[in-house]
């Protein structure tokens, strides 16, 4: 079997916002990195995911000189509206270029993509069987096949895990030094990926659950459901899809095609620490948010800004200070936005079903967002929330 050797600065398992963004920062820093992706290109330029970028995250892409991967098919977030018992209720959300913004997230992962190669990056699709070791050497390696058999072996300086929460990076770490904290939510979404103009838009509290209709192209839409964690999507035809979206928006919903369904349970979830040796977890790989806070993208652009900052001062400076200190620093801002996001997504929830935790909770969860309404800022949140819903 055919076996190649290399030698680069970095390895970047995963080539999703997370990877991409970190690889495009490095490059332009004259940092030398691999990218591996087990997928191919299609896959990833296809894969749908969340998209919404809150002004932390746009800010950190703009600093890095990287803007133009936010140009291309962006939704505008004033598109979405919020709904209670039916009645659209009152947002004035006024945007400036410097705010968040949504942009469906195969977009954005395409115009990472496109400007990393265009500076001559190292991107390699269909990366099979990727294994991590010797993480607490000075020297890590990185072993993976080719789909034709051939074997590749890079030793580099650092590991950057960002291959999702499935991924094998966080598995390469043993088991007795990761602490994992998870909170299950107690309810589940009904996610539907359906082939059609998204009408209305916006997020939906009613009494039969939570509803959701995202836009993710101009003939592309995300639904979203709120169910019990013991359903299936066979319990859910087409037909009771759109009736339930019309019964919860209280409106007529535009009804198409859809292509998929799946329950999605809701929870948090923290891994601790975020580093083991030369192996750095970034985004999923190392931390979950439920959608409803829409933070996903924020929390994986703040680590993978630390982690860029923190390895180049490494390289640059032999400075190894911030990389001694990634693991908390990131958490600190972490548990800050799981603590948001726990909030959100029971308020969302509580709100209209009370099948979770009764009548008391709605009325305080009710209250709760009468007043929030009442403030310019709750406006801008729950325009995000509108828009940008994994």
């Amino acid at each position: 079997m055919a076996e190649t050797r290399e030698n680069p600065s970095v390895v970047i398992v995963g080539a999703g916002v997370a990877g991409l963004t970190l690889a495009n920062i490095l490059l332009r820093n004259g940092v030398g990195c691999v990218v591996l992706e087990k997928r191919n290109r299609e896959y990833v330029d296809q894969r749908q995911r969340a998209g919404a970028i809150d002004s932390f995250g746009v800010g950190i892409i703009r600093e890095w000189g990287l803007g133009e991967v936010l140009e291309g098919d962006p939704i505008p977030q004033d598109e979405g509206g919020f709904f209670i018992d039916g009645q659209a209720m009152p947002m004035d959300i006024e945007h400036d270029e410097d705010g968040g913004m949504f942009i469906p997230q195969h977009v954005l992962t395409r115009n990472l993509t496109d400007a990393f190669l265009a500076q001559g990056g190292d991107l390699r699709y269909e990366a099979l069987d990727v294994t991590l070791q010797d993480l607490d050497s000075r020297q890590p390696t990185v072993r993976y096949q080719d789909p034709d058999g051939t074997a590749h072996v890079i030793t580099c300086d650092f590991i950057a895990g960002a291959d999702g929460f499935h991924g094998v990076s966080r598995s390469s770490i043993p088991a007795d030094v990761l602490t994992e904290y998870s909170y299950e939510y107690g309810y589940s979404w009904l996610t539907v990926w359906a082939a059609v103009a998204t009408n209305p838009a916006g997020m939906a509290i009613h009494e039969r659950g939570l509803g959701g209709m995202i836009p993710r192209g101009a003939t592309a839409t995300r639904i979203y459901l709120q169910c019990p964690p013991q359903d299936t999507p066979e319990q859910w035809p087409d037909a009771r899809i759109w009736s339930e979206l019309e019964a919860r928006f209280g409106t007529t919903v535009t009804s198409g095609e859809i292509l998929s369904k799946q329950v999605i349970p809701l929870r948090s979830v923290v891994f601790d620490p975020m580093s083991y040796g030369r192996l750095f977890l970034l985004g999923d790989a190392a931390h979950i948010v439920p959608p409803m806070s829409a933070k996903g993208i924020h929390l994986a652009l703040h680590d993978t800004d630390v982690f860029a900052r923190a390895v180049l001062a490494q390289i640059q400076k032999d400075d190894a200070s911030l990389l001694e200190n990634y693991s908390s620093d990131c958490l600190r801002h972490i548990w800050n936005y799981q603590a948001f996001a726990a909030w959100i997504t029971d308020l969302m929830h509580n709100a209209g079903d009370t099948s979770y935790e009764g009548e008391f909770r709605k009325q305080v969860a009710r209250a709760e967002m009468t007043r929030l309404f009442a403030s310019p800022t709750a406006n801008k949140l729950f325009g995000e929330l509108t828009a940008g819903t994994n």
